[in-house]
């Protein structure tokens, strides 16, 4: 099963995958042979840091390996989506009881960041989205209750 990601969030995760490899792991490696040297392992707390420190590193390069080798990079530039809105769309919305607008971005789980204004393809926002076009009236459940948002544009930047 593909799990749909956007160029950016792809570049990032690479990045990082690349970071964890070229400076952590080697990194790691050192210190476990430093605290090597200094003898005893078993009550060698620099070890049993750098050991575990380790397990983390290699872990998360095994996650991000996974998510990239199971992942569809979407660009929203090149979707022609006739103004729907799908996966990787910018949609401009207004809260229709309070008249505040707020724009989202739908991303895949890992890029999700609120503050950036982007949000999981699996929030509810998104999926009450998803489908619609530009006028669309859209109920969303929300912690304080039920929310309607009009959808007042939908790009594909």
């Amino acid at each position: 099963m593909s799990t749909p990601i956007t160029p950016y969030g792809a570049n990032v995760l690479k990045e990082e995958l690349h970071r964890l490899k070229t400076k952590e792991r080697p990194w790691v490696i050192n210190a476990i042979a430093e605290a090597r040297a200094q003898g005893d392992l078993s009550e060698n707390a620099d070890y049993d840091a750098a050991k575990e420190k380790q397990s983390f590193i290699e872990g998360r390069i095994a996650d991000i390996e996974g998510k990239l080798g199971t992942s569809q990079v979407i660009d929203p530039t090149t979707l022609e989506a006739e103004g729907r809105v799908v996966f990787a769309a910018t949609v401009d919305l207004e809260d229709l009881e309070s008249g505040e607008k707020v724009t989202y971005q739908i991303v895949g789980i890992d890029e999700a960041d609120l503050k950036e204004k982007k949000v999981s393809i699996t929030s509810p926002i998104a999926r009450a989205m998803i489908g619609k076009y530009a006028g669309d009236i859209v109920a969303v459940e929300a912690p304080a209750g039920l929310r309607e948002y009009e959808i007042l544009q939908v790009r594909y930047i």
